[in-house]
């Protein structure tokens, strides 16, 4: 496809995102709460999000989510399940979290691989998170039914042109959340206290739960 329509398309995702939301929040509680590491593995995560979505706007499956209002409500309803869940984690992982060493923090501070109740895929820790997350996001999916289509050409094979455009969408998602991860691991060198990063944990869970909401009550 023609350089000026991936250009167009990432003139009009970029603010989009920039809106902070699930993975923003994401990236900022796992750099505080362990390493940039953490955070990068939640860009890397939301990415493979934003793939699988795409893939599915090839295979036609987002267009059945976003038509069929019971498909659509049981993703609703999923989505909103898990961040809520893993917001309720987050905010009691502030609780638990040790003093003693930087590993010990770490290891308390992932609410997904501790305690009794478990996800399928809570090892697979801030990756996972930062997938699930996405995947399980109808906003996520309606990016590519209802702005990928303004560039397409319908000459053309569709498949590539959404490959091009997905492309470009992880390149500034990516970049978006990398750059965020440096930001506060730089910060969490000076603020790095114990009531700042039982602060975060907590701040970031109620971000988390309310999100969760959002996504459950949104029409």
């Amino acid at each position: 496809m023609q350089w000026q329509q991936v250009l167009a398309f990432m003139l009009a995702v970029t603010p989009l995102t920039l809106i902070p939301g699930t993975s923003f929040t994401l990236v900022t509680q796992k750099v505080i709460a362990g390493s940039r590491r953490d955070g990068v593995l939640v860009a890397c995560g939301t990415v493979c999000g934003l793939l699988v979505h795409a893939t599915f706007a090839v295979l036609g499956l987002s267009a059945l989510v976003m038509t069929s209002a019971r498909t659509l409500t049981v993703v609703k309803i999923l989505g909103a399940a898990y961040l809520i869940w893993l917001g309720v984690a987050t905010w009691r992982s502030a609780r638990r979290s040790p003093e003693s060493t930087h590993r010990g923090r770490r290891r308390s501070l992932e609410p997904a691989c501790r305690g009794r109740r478990r996800m399928p895929w809570a090892e697979l820790g801030g990756f996972g998170q930062g997938l699930w997350s996405n995947v399980l996001n109808p906003r996520a999916s309606s990016v590519y039914l209802t702005l990928v289509p303004h560039f397409l050409t319908p000459s053309r094979p569709v498949a590539p042109q959404i490959a091009a455009l997905a492309i470009a969408h992880v390149v500034i998602v990516l970049v978006w959340l990398l750059l965020w991860a440096s930001v506060v691991a730089a910060a969490r060198e000076v603020l790095d206290t114990s009531w700042f990063r039982r602060g975060i944990s907590r701040l970031a869970g109620a971000v988390l739960i309310a999100l969760g909401v959002r996504t459950a009550t949104a029409r």
